[in-house]
């Protein structure tokens, strides 16, 4: 892959510079029980990142953001997914949802929720998954909204709504044309969260952390029928334009994640002693060395390739497919090896490794299970060889691909 812009270099450095000196120090208080002191920490950060012009990089120039393509964007995505803090404070947390609204908002929408999404004045939420039903298969989804003079009824159940105790309002995936086919029965409907009709049953424990991931009952509620986000029927498509590019956002997190467990992998082998040398010394501890670099290069290849095809036009479906699983895994692969290095100490909460740990088993399911995607993926590929096809030669898509951008900007 060619190398990053120096511009980006140097605006990487920044983001890794201010992640270190403010946020790393900062995630006792931002782990804390006192929500009201987490929420003034992160506003206070927020504040100091825009100052620095270190706010919203990814987003759109044409909604106030830095533009940056995918390529570029890796390499700053990596470094703020180091903490899980970060989106936040650099602004990035509402980027899938800006980009779905500003696709498919009607006017009206995008002037009451983009404008302060990407400011950073209002946080977004997305209710997609169910407790009650195998969500790998949306057509199942429950949740029913009616359309009754001018108003849209909407009774059901959520869960792991993220993010539901902050954000002002939720985009809530409805079965609204039951007569229809599954994939044209549902739409996106776009909640306030002060509607009395929006309850919120609890924040599910996940692994032991109150991670932000709520159950959400929606009691008879009602909302006007603008609130309606695109066309009628339109919610699989919405869901699957706003999850494809959600998942690469995800592995370029996990690459940032990974490299600090790393890094906290590496410092401990020089500061701890066994049987008269240092860990660094012992062979199966250097294996842990090699096998974690090994797994995150790989990835982060993986990740620059499916960043680049979407960045030349591709929805560069087998790419994300693959990199989600493959990305998950070495997520857990190295956070894992970390913890056996740390020893006893990696299993308490003196390190983050422990927190890290549980959030990276989380990954091998959310926007979608491994099972998926690795179905997904082997079919697209199989039906390319079937009836004698000449199948899929992913060294000439690779010289294609670079033939085609050269003399971009990676």
């Amino acid at each position: 892959m060619p190398a990053v812009d120096n511009d980006w270099v140097t605006l990487r450095a920044e983001l890794k510079r201010f992640l270190e000196e403010r946020i790393y120090p900062a995630e006792p208080v931002l782990h804390g029980s006192d929500k009201q002191q987490s929420e003034q920490c992160v506003k206070v950060l927020a504040d100091e990142a825009k100052t620095r012009g270190l706010w919203a990089l990814g987003h759109p120039k044409d909604l106030g953001g830095g533009g940056m393509p995918f390529m570029d964007y890796v390499y700053l995505n990596e470094i703020i997914g180091r903490s899980e803090y970060a989106q936040r404070v650099f602004g990035t947390y509402s980027l899938q949802d800006s980009l779905m609204l500003r696709q498919y908002a009607s006017e009206e929408q995008r002037e009451r929720y983009l404008k302060p999404l990407v400011a950073g004045d209002i946080c977004p939420s997305f209710a997609m998954t169910e407790p009650d039903i195998a969500s790998s298969d949306p057509t199942q989804l429950q949740t029913g909204a009616v359309l009754e003079n001018g108003e849209w009824r909407i009774q059901g159940r959520k869960w792991f709504t993220t993010g539901a105790d902050i954000a002002t309002y939720t985009t809530v995936m409805c079965r609204t044309e039951p007569d229809a086919p599954p994939h044209k029965a549902f739409s996106m409907i776009l909640v306030p969260t002060d509607n009395p009709g929006y309850r919120i049953v609890r924040d599910t424990p996940v692994l032991g952390i109150g991670g932000g991931h709520f159950e959400v009952a929606y009691d008879d509620l009602r909302v006007p029928e603008n609130h309606l986000l695109g066309g009628r029927g339109e919610g699989f498509l919405i869901a699957q334009r706003r999850l494809g590019p959600g998942r690469i956002f995800h592995c370029m997190r996990w690459l940032g994640q990974a490299q600090r467990a790393f890094d906290l992998m590496c410092q401990r082998l020089h500061q701890r002693e066994a049987f008269g040398s240092s860990l660094a010394d012992k062979q199966l501890m250097q294996q842990h060395v090699f096998d974690s670099q090994a797994e995150i290069h790989a990835c982060r290849q993986m990740t620059l390739h499916a960043a680049q095809r979407i960045d030349q036009g591709d929805p560069a479906r087998v790419e994300i497919g693959t990199i989600k699983v493959t990305g998950a895994r070495m997520l857990h692969n190295v956070i894992d090896r970390a913890l056996q290095v740390y020893g006893a100490a990696g299993l308490t909460d003196d390190t983050p490794l422990s927190r890290m740990y549980r959030h990276a088993r989380e990954a091998r399911i959310y926007d979608g299970p491994d099972e998926v995607h690795i179905q997904s993926v082997a079919r697209q590929l199989l039906k390319r060889y079937a009836g004698g096809g000449c199948g899929y030669d992913f060294a000439e898509a690779d010289t294609t691909l670079n033939a085609e951008s050269s003399g971009n900007t990676p």
